[in-house]
């Protein structure tokens, strides 16, 4: 499984059971007793999820939790809680978080929806990646190729093409078979479905 659980408690007898939890179910598990000690390991690059006390000495799990949102973070963030936190937890959620989850909690409940917060964050890091290499690919296009593959998506013929743009259609050919190679596509069909989500 890609990415790991970050655990931040400050209850050691907490971070041990809920390590040695998330290790037996195969979720790879750093622990920190602090939001403080946390901040200073977070990079944006860290992939995974968060579970986060709310309740805590020195900065809290909500304080926390808004400043990674002020620095662009998307981890997924489960907020463990105690009876009385529940109402600072629901705004929480209204603010971005994955869940909460009350303690005592069942453990098996707990682990499940970390993995669903890991598999969260895996799909957002592809579609991010999917769209970094799709912007990288149309920023290689010269304005002629944009121009030919705007009205190739329109369903225009080489001829009407080469007409709309005053070149010759073997100009036309070559854009074409260039637009097509630095998409990485094979058809006007395929170049459609890469884009479909764009338009």
């Amino acid at each position: 499984m890609s990415g790991r659980a970050y655990l931040v408690d400050d209850d050691e007898a907490i971070r041990d059971s809920l390590g040695w939890l998330l290790e037996s179910r195969g979720v790879a598990c750093l622990s920190y007793r602090s939001a403080e000690d946390f901040l200073d390991d977070w990079d944006p690059a860290l992939a995974g999820c968060l579970l986060l006390d709310i309740r805590m000495d020195g900065m809290s799990g909500p304080e926390l939790f808004d400043i990674l949102r002020e620095r662009g973070s998307r981890l997924p963030v489960i907020f463990l809680t105690g009876h009385g936190d529940v109402p600072m937890a629901v705004s929480a959620l209204k603010k971005g978080a994955f869940d909460f989850v009350e303690k005592p909690c069942n453990d098996n409940e707990l682990v499940n929806r970390v993995i669903e917060a890991l598999r969260l964050d895996a799909n957002q890091r592809a579609a991010a990646s999917g769209a970094d290499s799709l912007n990288s690919r149309l920023g290689r296009l010269t304005t002629r190729e944009r121009e030919v593959m705007e009205r190739i998506l329109a369903g225009k013929l080489n001829k009407i093409i080469a007409e709309d743009l005053q070149i010759s259609m073997r100009t036309v050919e070559v854009h074409r078979a260039n637009l097509f190679e630095k998409m990485g596509v094979r058809t006007a069909v395929e170049l459609a479905q890469l884009l479909a989500g764009r338009r």
